[in-house]
């Protein structure tokens, strides 16, 4: 899963992905990306190397990329510029909203207000896919003119679907909240539009909180609707990870810090893309997938190799408890625990599977 965390200047965006990341990245304002890999922590995978003993145990991982923030929201480029590329790609976006008070890092707004911030980057969000619609619409507007009859009405249905698309937009609606037929969704995909990325908000507190929800906010319009949320301290979380995992924990229960960062972030990550993990196992590795939750089984295969997905027979499937229930496969094959399922069955969370290939 890749997550680019975006917010604006002096929101303690860098100070949060060194605490995801145990980073150490320049956090006095510097202009360049910054890139660090999490491994998903699974105390699944080791039970399960308890039992098969496995040469390797491979969590599942998320990659996040800390963009520099827009310098100014009348920037007319935005969230267009330099890095669109990467923002297309993302998964999903972590987005940093300042709610401490430092008077040693002053606000870009100069005041602090979560909810005027938050809907200021969302609103970004939204200005970027108005503009891609925008250039969409004029461009097909000028190849219509061009076209042979034949092509006329083929281009005319997608000058609809882009504005419709785009009244969507305006009406404050993201992509992935619109009403479209899988006609409608499989042309707008080309255009990599950024509300079709589910948003996650890291609310960056004060050490000693309190901590903030979405529901404290007054936000209006439907592009507020269905985003995940943590609370958490940037600055401490990023002192706790440079520390070892036993000082760290230590610390956090003196606090009464239940989770790490990280761990909190990536558990409303998952909620909010709906993901879940199914296992792998075998001598050469024990291994979580991160895929999204009812998946059918074929397509799931597909993110252990694509050729997977074409040459799908069925699906040997276990689940997890039953599987540390029996202590072995063959022991749940005798007690009928393990299941046959074909390319449509829907995959669970802590489903052990394997995958029978026609190569």
């Amino acid at each position: 899963m890749d997550v680019a965390i975006i917010g604006l200047p002096m929101s303690g965006k860098t100070t949060v992905f060194n605490a995801l990341t145990r980073g150490n990245a320049d956090t006095t304002g510097a202009s360049e990306m910054h890139v660090g890999v999490v491994k998903v922590a699974d105390p699944r995978l080791y039970v399960l190397a308890d039992i098969f003993h496995p040469r390797k145990i491979i969590h599942a991982e998320v990659k996040y990329q800390d963009l520099p923030g827009p310098e100014s929201l009348a920037n007319s480029q935005g969230l267009s510029g330099k890095y669109l590329n990467v923002l297309q790609a993302a998964d999903a976006f972590l987005l940093v909203v300042r709610t401490f008070n430092d008077p040693a890092v002053p606000s870009a707004q100069e005041t602090i207000d979560a909810g005027r911030d938050l809907s200021a980057m969302l609103d970004e969000l939204t200005l970027a896919d108005l503009l891609v619609m925008d250039r969409a619409i004029e461009k097909l507007q000028e190849g219509l003119k061009k076209a042979k009859t034949s092509d006329r009405t083929g281009i005319t249905s997608q000058i609809d679907i882009a504005k419709k698309a785009k009244q969507g937009l305006e009406a404050g609606v993201p992509m992935w909240r619109q009403q479209l037929t899988g006609s409608e969704t499989a042309f707008l995909h080309n255009y990599q539009l950024l509300t079709y990325k589910r948003v996650i908000v890291a609310f960056n507190t004060d050490e000693d909180g309190p901590e903030v929800s979405l529901e404290q906010l007054e936000l209006a319009g439907e592009s507020s609707s269905g985003l995940g949320y943590v609370s958490l301290c940037g600055k401490l979380e990023a002192d706790l990870a440079l520390m070892s995992e036993e000082e760290a924990e230590e610390f956090r229960t003196s606090l009464g810090i239940e989770d790490s960062a990280m761990d909190r972030v990536v558990n409303a990550s998952y909620d909010t893309l709906g993901l879940v993990s199914f296992l792998t196992v075998g001598e050469d590795e024990v291994r979580a997938w991160s895929v999204d939750a009812g998946m059918p089984a074929q397509e799931a295969a597909g993110t252990i190799h694509t050729d997977f997905t074409r040459g799908f027979v069925r699906a040997e499937v276990i689940a997890y408890g039953d599987l540390i229930r029996c202590g072995s496969i063959a022991q749940g094959r005798k007690e009928g625990l393990l299941r046959s399922e074909g390319k449509t069955y829907g995959v669970k969370d802590g489903d052990v599977i394997n995958f029978l290939i026609n190569v």
